[in-house]
């Protein structure tokens, strides 16, 4: 597959890391999931699956566990789930996304789908730049696709962590982010999120992106049967 072309697409401004109401607001998810049960009745009617492979990669400070639930239910629906196999993210993008890029070499003769949430949904992308050939398509949950940490209530801390210049490695994304990506995206947003800005969310990069918002904050994502659902359907679709 040749290598998508460069996007003629400005460096965003006017975008803020999420307030600290909205980061708050996450400690809502008891509340959240009580209204995630109304849902739970549409994944009876989900389409069932053909048996092709999907790689889950969960968030920053996340490893497979947080991925468990929808690993599950992607089974049961006639999926092959895989888990990213590499631990906790501690946030390593680029060795990451390579590894990933390695298993999809190593492992599947077929293109696969990778499913990310948070920064997971960072390093499916990267991945996908990677190993063109071997992605099916990518679906995001609530993941920094503008300005990388910059716009996330850790974004300070994990600056402090790596040594980041947060300005500059807001450019650094914005131009690998220029070079497109051929695949499918479905890119999974809330506009509660306190973790991620929402609008730092937004595939301004890929015109084939489709976005989809639903209710709920950031933590819940994993384990919201709306997102389950649009992500089978995704799939089958």
């Amino acid at each position: 597959m040749a290598r998508a072309a460069v996007r003629a697409v400005p460096l965003p401004t006017g975008l803020t890391p999420p307030a600290r109401a909205a980061t708050l607001a996450e400690l809502l998810l008891p509340l959240d999931m009580a209204g995630f049960a109304l849902h739970l009745p549409s994944l009876l009617l989900a389409p069932r699956g053909d048996g092709r492979p999907v790689i889950l990669l969960p968030g920053y400070g996340a490893s497979e566990v947080s991925m468990e639930p929808l690993a599950r239910f992607l089974s049961f629906i006639g999926y092959t789930a895989h888990q990213w196999d590499l631990g906790r993210n501690r946030g390593k993008v680029d060795q990451y996304s390579r590894a990933i890029a390695d298993q999809l070499v190593a492992r599947h003769a077929a293109p696969v789908t990778l499913i990310g949430w948070s920064l997971g949904g960072v390093v499916a992308r990267e991945a996908a730049r990677l190993a063109p050939d071997r992605v099916r398509q990518i679906i995001t949950m609530g993941t920094p696709i503008i300005g990388g940490p910059k716009y996330t209530s850790v974004g300070r801390r994990f600056a402090r962590a790596e040594s980041l210049d947060m300005d500059r490695f807001e450019r650094e994304v914005h131009e690998r982010n220029l070079v497109g990506l051929d695949c499918p995206i479905t890119a999974i947003y809330t506009d509660r999120d306190g973790v991620v800005s929402p609008a730092s969310s937004q595939d301004i990069y890929n015109p084939q992106t489709r976005m989809v918002k639903v209710g709920g904050g950031h933590f819940g994502l994993g384990i919201n049967p709306r997102v389950w659902r649009i992500i089978a359907d995704t799939l089958a679709g």
